[in-house]
């Protein structure tokens, strides 16, 4: 009388109790080990499995790369793996079997190994691993999407949420390579809120930070492509960069940047040149050549700016 080794476990409780897909498939596409894993996840039981032809088991046709990598296995001994990136689901596998519940049940994210090993015939044979990718696949959506969230919160100003300085600086470098190629004019809009610092002493910061929120909306309405930049630049300043159009037609941009905040109608009893919020604006367009000419730019709107300033407010000045 044989007698059990004690702590032995048989190979069938292994290969039930293991947390992934188990499969052997014949040279004749007859399978061989099918495993509880396999069972759940098919509703396909092991008693209908073993020794069914393993194309024709499931209800659909499996995809034909997975038909041609089993085929290679088994015909050449060459071992192959069905990634979830490029194959999602090759096997009508499920999170839960189909009658668990009232929805559909959802099919798996898959990967899946295959590997030829000698069966006692001297043939070979396929084992077929299948491992659940789902949560894989749903944390990398999740660790995507705060890698997303923080570029965002990198070049948002976040108060207005429009596009900060930084944001603008290195879009500015961008735009001048891109116009030197093409030989396009770049207009740059220096854009400041008159008397700001009064109406924050005067109403106060909580009402400050509105009304630049309302302002940098108005603003932002004024875009006109897809190229254009519009960012906040510091406190109460916020410059825009537009490329393609002449210098005209920047100026009749810029009365509109002007037109749009003072069309909001934001009382600012403090302000000496209007009853309500106002901007100046500054304007320069330049076809740049060089990245000196990308300075020179920069230098031309803010002194256009400071000449609005200068000239009483609440008004464009064009370099």
């Amino acid at each position: 009388m044989n007698e059990a080794v004690p702590g032995a476990v048989s190979a069938d409780v292994v290969f039930d109790s293991l947390a992934f897909g188990l499969a052997v498939v014949d040279a004749d596409l007859k399978v061989r080990l099918w495993n509880r894993w396999m069972a759940r996840h098919s509703g396909i039981e092991a008693g209908r499995a073993l020794h069914a032809d393993f194309m024709a088991l499931f209800p659909q046709p499996l995809p034909a790369g997975f038909r041609l990598r089993l085929g290679h296995v088994i015909e050449y001994g060459l071992p192959a793996v069905l990634s979830s990136a490029l194959h999602r689901s090759p096997l009508p596998l499920f999170q839960e079997p189909a009658g668990t519940g009232d929805a559909a049940p959802a099919r798996m994210v898959q990967s899946v190994v295959m590997t030829p090993v000698a069966a006692m015939d001297g043939n070979r044979a396929c084992l077929i691993q299948v491992s659940d990718a789902s949560h894989s696949i749903r944390r990398e959506r999740i660790l995507l999407s705060h890698s997303e969230a923080l570029k965002r919160q990198v070049v948002t100003d976040d108060l207005t949420r429009i596009h900060n300085r930084r944001f603008f600086d290195e879009s500015f470098v961008l735009a001048l390579q891109r116009v030197r190629r093409s030989h396009e004019p770049l207009s740059l809009f220096m854009i400041d809120i008159d008397y700001f610092k009064q109406y924050n002493d005067h109403y106060g910061h909580l009402e400050g930070d509105r009304v630049l929120k309302r302002v940098a909306a108005a603003l932002m309405t004024q875009m006109r492509a897809a190229t254009d930049v519009f960012a906040r630049y510091g406190g109460e300043e916020f410059i825009m960069l537009a490329s393609g159009i002449g210098a005209a037609m920047a100026s009749a941009i810029a009365e509109r940047l002007r037109e749009s905040v003072q069309a909001l109608g934001e009382p600012h009893v403090q302000s000496p040149v209007a009853n309500c919020v106002t901007i100046s604006v500054g304007v320069c367009t330049r076809v740049p050549q060089t990245d000196a000419d990308g300075q020179a730019l920069m230098a031309a709107a803010d002194a256009a700016l400071y000449r609005a300033k200068q000239g009483g407010r609440n008004r464009v000045a064009v370099d």
